[in-house]
């Protein structure tokens, strides 16, 4: 075993043995250098020329959702919302694997991330991060809450997570799809993930475990970014990957709470994370300084392609896949909240990235709307994001998470509703996607223009301004906004074909009506706020 008492003191060593997992050399909670140190003199990845660490994930360069289990036990079978989403895979298969896991482990050499997840004390989640790349201990060093000395003390994790890139399941003997596998054992409070470099899956297990725990706590956990304005008045980004919730939560006007991951609680809002996990793909320091200026030393790089004979990053290059992360401390960001904690929020963004060109780039929400909206999901999934997608595919996924979400959208949405009717708060829908036509045709609405629309909502701009509902969506689009072109707020008005227009729009309305009815038997007045078709 290591000698230096902080990477494996006795407690840590019994708790590990409890569970049979019996390792060789442990580096536990390694400060940022050293993780770095140790994964440059191991190859894993090489500094940059702005100090960050480079690192490639093969094959696997987005999460696999199809190869995600939950473990279908007497505590979870009948509280899962089992599906293509939440697949389930029995008890007697996990030990198989798990089984399988411990003997491969025995006697190797890992790193161990002791921290939380979440920044509200009343229900943080004490973790343990097991895995066998220095990387991938130095990313879960950066995106989840790290303990104070006396805390790492005594620290006892609720929940273990082991990953093991060089692990295969055996798919005909073990029930999984394929030989990747992240299994959720809700009861054992065990995460296993073999078979896939791709840390992300590492992030969105934890926020998984999480969005299953937090609604039997009475907390309403989201797939959202957060951030303060100096008035104290906090907001919310709803939006899945590649939406901008990253890019519009990091206003410099704004106090950053988290970029993807948060709590609702009786008292506040907090965030689940200690770090931010953005993607860099076409970053440019003028459009996103912030961002730009946050990849620097202890910064983990995700598949960013150096440019020719330098150290470099090219944030253009996606050789390897459009889905380039970065992930760094929250504290990166200036003026970021710490610890992440605030009041309830006043307006609520969710945001789309419409590829079929027809949704208006900002629209307001009643309360029935906004649960409409929020059960819907409706995206885009971007290229990157997911194994397979090279380029924008609708799709709707509930509570704009659904990959993360355990429970029915219901018991979601209902908690969503109940927030927005106690607080007052004001929701807006904002597409970041295309105008003037469908992806390949149209244009990507402009960043700057985005951004304005935003600042309205949340400055109170929007608050004296006249709406006209749309006919189509049911949607409440205002006539003028604070410099914004009046021009593109009617998205039908940037199409130089309206009967296209039209065609496509009654066309996406009726994908909202169909994917509707999964839901079952929803109030008449959320279905009633829908397309109207």
């Amino acid at each position: 075993m290591n000698d230096n008492p902080k990477a494996m003191p006795t407690r840590c060593l019994s708790q590990l043995e409890e569970m049979d997992i019996r390792l060789g050399k442990v580096n536990r909670n390694l400060s940022v250098p050293e993780l770095i140190e140790i994964a440059i003199q191991r190859g894993e990845g090489a500094l940059s020329s702005t100090g960050a660490l480079s690192v490639k994930t093969g094959k696997f360069t987005g999460r696999s959702p199809d190869d995600r289990y939950i473990v279908d036990d007497e505590t979870t079978h009948n509280k899962i919302d089992w599906g293509k989403i939440n697949r389930q895979i029995s008890e007697n298969n996990f030990e198989k694997i798990f089984g399988r896991m411990k003997k491969n482990v025995q006697g190797k050499e890992f790193y161990i991330f002791d921290g939380f997840v979440g920044a509200d004390a009343d229900t943080r989640l004490p973790i343990r991060v097991i895995t066998d790349n220095a990387w991938h201990s130095l990313f879960a060093n950066q995106i989840f809450i790290s303990p104070t000395q006396k805390e790492l003390k005594n620290h006892e994790p609720e929940f273990t997570l082991l990953s093991v890139n060089d692990f295969s399941a055996i798919p005909e003997d073990e029930g999984t799809r394929t030989e990747t596998f992240i299994i959720l054992n809700f009861t054992k409070k065990i995460i296993l993930i073999g078979s896939t470099s791709y840390a992300g899956e590492i992030k969105k297990a934890m926020f998984s475990t999480f969005n299953y725990l937090l609604p039997q706590r009475g907390v309403f956990p989201m797939h959202c970014a957060a951030n303060v304005g100096k008035d104290g008045n906090s907001a919310l980004f709803f939006g899945l990957s590649g939406t901008g919730k990253t890019t519009l939560s990091a206003d410099p006007e704004r106090r950053l709470l988290g970029d993807d991951e948060h709590g609702w609680s009786d008292n506040s809002i907090f965030n689940f994370e200690g770090g931010c996990y953005a993607k860099c793909i076409n970053l440019k320091r003028e459009n996103e300084p912030q961002i730009w200026n946050a990849i620097r030393f202890g910064t983990v790089m995700e598949n960013v392609v150096f440019k020719n004979g330098t150290r470099e990053p090219d944030f253009s290059d996606g050789t390897l896949t459009e889905n380039t992360r970065a992930v760094y401390p929250l504290e990166f960001i200036p003026g970021s909240l710490v610890p992440s904690i605030a009041g309830h929020p006043k307006i609520i963004i969710f945001l789309t990235a419409d590829a079929f060109g027809v949704m208006p780039p900002i629209s307001r929400l009643s309360r029935e709307a906004a649960m409409y909206h929020f059960v819907s999901g409706y995206t885009s999934k971007l290229a990157g994001t997911e194994r397979g997608i090279t380029e924008p595919k609708e799709t709707f996924s509930q509570c704009f998470g659904a990959p993360f979400m355990p429970l029915h959208a219901k018991v979601y949405a209902d908690m969503l509703g109940r927030k927005i009717e106690q607080h007052h708060t004001k929701v807006y829908l904002v597409n970041t996607g295309w105008s003037g036509g469908p992806y390949g045709v149209g244009k990507r609405i402009n960043l700057n223009q985005t951004r304005a629309m935003v600042r309205a909502a949340l400055t109170g701009g929007l608050d004296r301004v006249e709406f006209v509902n749309d006919g189509i969506f049911n949607l409440e689009i205002p006539l003028i906004c604070p410099e914004v072109p009046s021009d593109i707020l009617d998205p039908r008005r940037t199409w130089p074909d309206k009967k296209k227009y039209d065609s496509s729009a009654k066309k996406l309305a009726r994908l909202f009506g169909k994917n509707f009815e999964k839901f079952g038997r929803m109030p008449r007045e959320i279905q009633k706020a829908g397309p109207i078709i």
